[in-house]
């Protein structure tokens, strides 16, 4: 059915919700994944989103998931589609596919606009904006009266802020005029300047359902990285208020959670939204307790595992009790003679949550929510950040003297690091320092961590309480030769503590890992729980965040002219230079790595 016809038909006395998912990029993580939407989907959401990778690169998982999630669990999904950057006639591929998979609903973006005769990707010369998918299907006879059709609007602004607000209304106003029937919106966390821009939408003539996005937040880390991308507005009492808890993951994600509740109570006061829609990074605890604090859940199931909330502030619900009342639940159950839920109950609970505490690149490539997020089609790269920062590299050394200056802070990011170096590898600076001036460009990296407090301002990380251990491991580009001179070192020298693998764009992979074998680098010891293990390097996660690197390269190059030095030299780099991972497995001496590196 189509969602505008499900909204339309929805009690209006009642509100909805829609969820969004990406598709993981290892097979375990996505079959994991449809285990967490099977129980998600329980609760009742009207629709569920997936998202689409830039130009097409998630194709087959986006549509695989949209296509198991719309038959196989009955519910209504809304794939995502961009038509920039794609090649030509995979809109069309895909929308007949989608249409074969009883989908009926498309969340029509541009995606990336064309970087022009440069980009190396060719483009299918019938787009340029979001609007023109959204005609060409509104048209199309083959698709206009099977389709639905969302599109995208951005309350703080679009990203790449190429136009003001007036002019970002008018692209809405096109696509609406198009043939679009529901708007849904980038995350935001500023509720009265969202009121205020629905309002506007509204004085524009644009009549159609808006769908707010919210974001609860996860980690600190996370929020500050999505804002950024997003270019998210956050109201300086929500920085305020996040600064006294950033080193607590737990109490974030508590406070993540209220924030969510307030915002969407105050959202369904204004009389204009009726629903709301979760981006859930592939994660479900702090969602699913947002819907019981909120009651919208409709299911009246007991639960036995419910969180005992130390601060009075978090609200009460199936999932969130308090420490007084837990006391009268328990007592009251062994009077009664005791829990009555079924055998194995507790293992379902724990599946919530298991990868809640994601520390690194990407945690555990068995996890739904492995891999960095792309947001609704876009690149995390734009042509003005790669010219301001990275200028115009024509020599190694030039590369190296990029690598360099994000180091020692110079400039705020790199293609492979969004961010300005982290104050943990602020811990180890002199030795990355020697490894990038070596001609091995660093990506990633972290020190060895002895039994740290949780709450250490620098690598602490999960609920107040605990202790967390890291074994240092580092990440770097290096030439061919290079990488035979480490396997060299590592077999004989390495003693059984090191190990690495080393993997180049052509798909070639060297490793003395044993089959199956896998590296847990980070891991905490909380009160109450198992050995959590945070982030964990294996030959399926190490593959897959290669083949996204060397893809950064090849991306990185095609902002300059072809047969320029600068996209010779990059797409040389692409095609020839490897990816290297080390570890180290004393976590107890601090200076292994390196005395093994560099003696």
């Amino acid at each position: 059915m189509k969602l505008i016809q499900k909204i339309a038909e929805h009690d209006r006395n009642k509100p909805f919700y829609t969820l969004e998912f990406f598709p993981p990029k290892t097979d375990q993580g996505f079959e994991n994944l449809l285990i967490r939407i099977s129980r998600l989907t329980s609760l009742n959401p009207l629709a569920v989103s997936i998202t689409w990778g830039a130009g097409g690169t998630t194709k087959d998982r986006s549509i695989e998931l949209a296509g198991l999630t719309q038959q196989e669990h009955g519910i209504e999904t809304i794939l995502h589609l961009t038509c920039t950057n794609m090649e030509q006639g995979m809109v069309d591929d895909v929308l007949r596919d989608a249409k074969e998979r009883g989908i009926t609903n498309i969340l029509a973006l541009r995606g990336d606009p064309p970087r022009g005769e440069e980009y190396w990707i060719p483009t299918d010369p019938r787009f340029t904006h979001g609007s023109d998918l959204v005609s060409y299907i509104h048209s199309s006879p083959e698709f206009s009266s099977h389709f639905c059709i969302g599109v995208a609007a951005y309350p703080d602004g679009h990203p790449d802020r190429d136009t003001d607000e007036d002019g970002e209304l008018d692209y809405l106003k096109a696509k609406v005029d198009a043939g679009a029937d529901f708007i849904m919106t980038q995350l935001f966390y500023d509720v009265d300047g969202f009121t205020q821009w629905v309002k506007r939408v509204r004085q524009k003539g644009i009549r159609v359902p808006i769908i707010p996005g919210i974001m609860p937040i996860q980690t600190y880390a996370s929020f500050l990285r999505m804002t950024k991308l997003c270019g998210t507005r956050v109201p300086p009492n929500i920085m305020a208020d996040l600064d006294p808890l950033r080193h607590d993951d737990q109490k974030v994600k508590n406070y993540g959670v209220q924030l969510a509740v307030d915002m969407i109570r105050k959202l369904m006061t204004t009389g204009d939204i009726r629903g709301v829609h979760f981006c859930t990074l592939n994660l479900e605890k702090s969602v699913t307790r947002v819907l019981e604090c909120l009651q919208w859940t409709g299911s009246s199931q007991q639960v036995a595992n419910r969180l005992i909330a130390d601060e009075p502030t978090l609200p009460e619900s199936q999932l969130v009790i308090t420490s007084q009342n837990a006391t009268d639940s328990a007592a009251n159950s062994l009077a009664t003679g005791g829990p009555t839920e079924e055998a194995g109950k507790g293992e379902l609970n724990n599946a919530t949550g298991w990868d809640d505490f994601p520390n690194g690149r990407f945690g555990d490539f068995k996890s739904p929510a492995y891999g960095n997020v792309d947001l609704w089609g876009g690149s995390t790269l734009s042509r003005k950040e790669v010219l301001a920062q990275w200028g115009h590299p024509q020599t190694t050394d030039d590369l190296t003297e990029i690598f360099l200056r994000h180091l020692h802070s110079k400039i705020a990011t790199t293609p492979f690091s969004p961010t300005p170096l982290s104050p943990e590898s602020h811990m180890i600076l002199p030795q990355l320092e020697q490894l990038t001036r070596k001609g091995w460009w660093t990506v990633g990296s972290q020190p060895a961590i002895n039994g740290e407090k949780s709450t250490d301002e620098v690598v602490g990380w999960g609920p107040r309480g605990g202790y967390v251990y890291q074994k240092c491991f580092i990440e770097f580009f290096a030439k061919a030769a290079d990488v035979e001179d480490i396997e060299r070192k590592v077999e004989q020298e390495g003693r059984g503590w090191v190990d690495f693998f080393a993997g180049n764009a052509r798909g070639e992979c060297r490793t003395n890992v044993a089959e199956g074998g896998r590296n847990a680098v980070t891991w905490g010891v909380f009160p109450g729980q198992e050995v959590a293990q945070s982030t964990i390097i294996e030959k399926e996660s190490f593959l897959s965040w290669k083949d996204e690197a060397f893809s950064i390269w090849a991306e990185w190059a095609s902002f300059y002219p072809p047969d320029s030095q600068e996209r010779n030299l990059l797409e040389s780099i692409s095609s020839e230079w490897w990816l290297v991972s080390i570890v180290h497995h004393d976590y107890t001496d601090a200076s292994a790595m390196w005395t093994f590196l560099f003696n």
